[in-house]
């Protein structure tokens, strides 16, 4: 029934426009000289023990390489790590980033979904000064077009200090999907964090 009620809603309420500022590759209020500086952390019990291969990690690096190209920005990996599904070690490593190396933005794949192994959105708020809610909902949103139990996911954004942390899906497929839709946004949000505090803001949000 679930399924039914899911499929459903993707071909009437999901069908409607895209969400404005989604998708593309307009970075139009980022400067050219701009680089956006990024840590990817793989989330996954049987990754960390070597039981196979990550493959989400270089999704999301390959995503970033495709979207530098095509949007004439730079966008430099700093660091990559695969932790287990435990809400210390997310957590750890959160901070470690954000505090130490601090790049613009973390990328964190898997531990979303409804298991009760999947707590990466538990340590990301654990370590959040603030949440950026709106951008995970319209890309959750967006992302149930075409996968109608994308609307299962549990992910977030959120903010501590001046990094963006985000957190995406587990399968490398939906990886790509998402970063497709949230980068243009994504990298907006991150030049805006990483701007003197005294500067003008851009926008009366």
């Amino acid at each position: 029934e679930i399924a039914k009620s899911l499929a459903g809603a993707s071909t009437s309420s999901l069908t409607a426009e895209p969400v404005v500022g989604l998708g593309g590759t307009q970075t139009a209020g980022v400067p050219s000289g701009f680089e956006m500086r990024v840590a990817v952390l793989t989330v996954s019990d049987r990754a960390s023990a070597k039981e196979y291969e990550d493959r989400s990690g270089p999704a999301i690096e390959a995503s970033l390489k495709k979207f530098s190209k095509s949007s004439s920005r730079s966008i430099r990996v700093i660091d990559r790590k695969v932790v287990p599904d435990d809400v210390a070690a997310i957590s750890a490593a959160l901070k470690e980033w954000s505090d130490g190396k601090k790049p613009g933005l973390i990328l964190t794949t898997g531990g979303t979904g409804f298991s009760k192994r999947d707590v990466t959105p538990e340590a990301t708020k654990q370590v959040a000064d603030r949440l950026a809610l709106g951008l995970a909902a319209a890309v959750t949103l967006e992302s149930a077009r075409s996968e109608p139990f994308a609307l299962l996911s549990r992910a977030v954004a959120a903010i501590r200090k001046n990094t963006l942390i985000f957190n995406l899906p587990g399968r490398p497929k939906a990886v790509e999907e998402n970063l497709a839709l949230a980068l243009p946004t994504v990298m907006q949000a991150v030049y805006q964090l990483q701007q003197d505090p005294s500067a003008k803001p851009r926008s009366n949000v």
